[in-house]
């Protein structure tokens, strides 16, 4: 830091100024870099004045802070910091990409920075505080408001385009310069070789999650590609784990620190079924960890390499022991992990040789209507811009038949077999209402024209849809308890069908809703 002084009203108090060798403001740089990468080529939802209330908020509070404690002004660096890490995070429900000036929901930004910050003044051991500001402000700020209003910065980004490239370069290469300055790159690196190995086993058993980037449900090989590779996996062990303040002061304590981050926070993520989950568990791995942190003080070598703990003398007597009791540990936790998985495994059921097997209706490609594709999906998905639009185009045509065929013959199995989420619920309910007045509506529908865009959710990370918007004409058939059709009428509707592999096969209707406007 540098000392100066700052004149008010007669008075001088001390100014005190960061260094450029100061590593806060090297990791700012890498933040803001990416922040900047997010804005004007990544796509990210998240405003500039939402970044501004969250910096300014911290930095404010921190100036004042610190001036009641010292009677002096110094350079509010680290909360800066935790207002960045917050806004490059948090996301509000309904801020639309490439709006970059919205003032929408700034208020939660600056709130959940400032309740970030303040945990650094209120939760304190041994002089220092307890948890990263950021973290914890986060995950409580998740648990506490729920997927409705606010979610994570998603783990996949972008595709390899020019910018995705540079923010990996820019996070991966500042990363690892902080962090083998600090003496913290071994950390980082114990921590993404375990949760690489953790997460491993868990894609092995099966594991999946929705996400609002894939239309199916993400399983496997592929979940554990994106997770392990995820730049924000990158963020958090990068800059977030290694933390000075918030870890153990010895080499090998900040090993063992990083092991059990990366195991808790796997087995946090282990039950979760959606992306929000997922991201809620990884960063709530450390929240954990560091409330232990005492007792791994207690525990583990100090600074100065004399042991703190008995148990770890002992193991350096019996070699024999600790390997047992190492090895005994990594049983225990694998098969936590696969157990704890249990409740995402199943997501991707193949279900299309259920409905074939039902005979779907044969749908002629030159039948379909004229089918328009908006750019934004040709760039997500290339091979919907030709015959791969027209399977999704007939796999609609075939679950609107199906669904008529479901509700005639009170088929309820069938409907799970096409449908999937709201369209579900929602043909469920008019299956049941069939049932108890006796009278059957089924609508067929004529399609003049068809628009396909990309249909992001907000607010539950619970899969990305194609959304087919279609003009025409519906005719609606209504059908006695003896199957008998008593009256008929038709009329044009304008409707998005949205459409995802809500199971890993076949194309699901998932809502049918009116089109944006």
């Amino acid at each position: 830091m540098t000392a100066r002084s700052l004149t008010l009203r007669g008075a001088t108090y001390p100014l005190v100024l960061p260094s450029l060798r100061d590593p806060r403001l090297h990791v700012a740089a890498v933040i803001i870099s990416v922040h900047v990468l997010g804005q004007v080529g990544l796509h990210f939802r998240v405003s500039v004045p939402q970044i501004l209330a969250a910096i300014l908020t911290c930095a404010v509070l921190e100036v004042a802070l610190t001036f009641r404690q010292s009677r002096s002004f110094v350079w509010p660096a680290s909360a800066m910091l935790t207002g960045s890490g917050v806004a490059l995070i948090l996301r509000a429900v309904g801020t639309r990409a490439d709006d970059p000036w919205s003032f929408d929901a700034w208020y939660l930004f600056a709130a959940i920075a400032g309740l970030s910050l303040l945990t650094k003044y209120v939760i304190k051991s041994g002089g220092t505080h307890v948890f990263n500001p950021s973290n914890i402000g986060l995950v409580v700020a998740f648990v506490l408001l729920g997927p409705s209003r606010i979610e994570p910065l998603d783990f996949w980004w972008a595709p390899l385009n020019p910018p995705m490239l540079a923010a990996y370069a820019v996070i991966i290469v500042g990363g690892v310069l902080i962090t083998r300055r600090l003496h913290l790159l071994a950390l980082a690196a114990t921590f993404w070789g375990v949760f690489a190995v953790a997460t491993g086993l868990l894609a092995a058993s099966g594991h999946c999650i929705v996400a609002n980037w894939a239309f199916a449900p993400v399983c496997g090989v592929d979940y554990w590609r994106v997770v392990v590779t995820s730049p924000e996996v990158l963020i958090f062990l990068f800059f977030m784990i290694t933390d000075p303040r918030t870890i153990p002061a010895s080499g090998a304590a900040r090993l063992v620190f990083g092991v059990l981050v990366a195991v808790v926070s796997t087995l946090l993520m282990a039950p979760q079924t959606d992306e929000f989950g997922a991201k809620v568990g990884l960063l709530a791995g450390l929240v954990v960890v560091c409330a232990a942190r005492p007792l791994l003080d207690r525990w583990l070598p100090k600074a100065d390499g004399t042991e703190r703990f008995d148990l770890l003398e002992a193991f350096r007597r019996a070699p024999l022991q600790r390997l047992g009791v190492i090895g005994a540990s990594v049983v225990v936790a694998g098969v936590a992990i696969v157990a704890a998985g249990t409740p995402a495994r199943g997501t991707a059921l193949p279900n299309a040789a259920e409905v074939l097997s039902r005979q779907a209706p044969n749908v002629d490609p030159s039948t379909l209507p004229p089918i328009t594709v908006n750019q934004e999906v040709v760039d997500y998905r290339h091979e919907l811009a030709g015959s791969g639009i027209n399977e999704v185009a007939i796999a609609l045509a075939q679950n609107l038949a199906l669904e008529n065929e479901a509700l005639l013959q009170r088929d309820a199995d069938l409907l799970v077999a096409i449908d999937h989420g709201d369209r579900l619920l929602e043909m469920q309910a008019a299956l049941e209402g069939a049932g108890e007045t006796g009278t059957t509506t089924v609508s067929h529908y004529t399609f003049d024209a068809i628009d396909v865009s990309l249909l992001v959710p907000f607010g539950r990370q619970e899969g990305l849809s194609l959304g087919l918007t279609g003009r025409g004409t519906v005719l609606r058939e209504h059908y006695d308890g003896d199957g008998n059709r008593i009256r008929a009428g038709s009329e044009p509707f304008h409707l998005t069908f949205a459409m995802r592999q809500a199971t890993g096969a076949r194309w699901m209707l998932v809502a049918v809703v009116p089109p944006a406007e």
